[in-house]
């Protein structure tokens, strides 16, 4: 399938799509070859590629808060102290939740889940 074709299906810029694609073969998610068999790939089986890995590498840190994030670490501007503060309380237990599902569950599962869905190449 081409990516102007999955760009239309999904109503998204395929300049969009083509970055993400880009992002994506940098992070070693997927290969990219030339040629009229050519396309995306990915790199290493669906089992293996969770949603959290994506997420990340597209939208960078998952955490509600920057005091949150196991990547990208940062204190909150406005904290009088992470040990006593609510607000953090709650979104940790909203971020583990979040991570749990997101880290779980593979791009194999999604796949499997849709009814009728078939994997395809993305062709550039």
């Amino acid at each position: 399938m081409m990516i102007s074709d999955i760009a239309a299906q999904q109503k998204i810029p395929k300049k969009f799509l083509e970055q993400i694609l880009l992002d994506l073969k940098h992070q070693g998610i997927v290969i990219s070859r030339r040629g009229k068999q050519g396309g995306y790939l990915l790199r290493k089986p669906a089992e293996e590629i969770t949603f959290g890995e994506i997420l990340r590498i597209i939208d960078g840190p998952i955490a509600p808060l920057p005091c949150l994030s196991l990547t990208a670490y940062r204190r909150c501007d406005d904290c009088d102290g992470e040990q006593t503060c609510e607000i953090r309380h709650v979104f940790a237990r909203v971020a583990d939740a979040t991570r749990k599902v997101l880290f779980s569950t593979t791009i194999a599962d999604a796949v499997a889940q849709a009814d009728g869905a078939e994997v395809t190449r993305l062709m550039a």
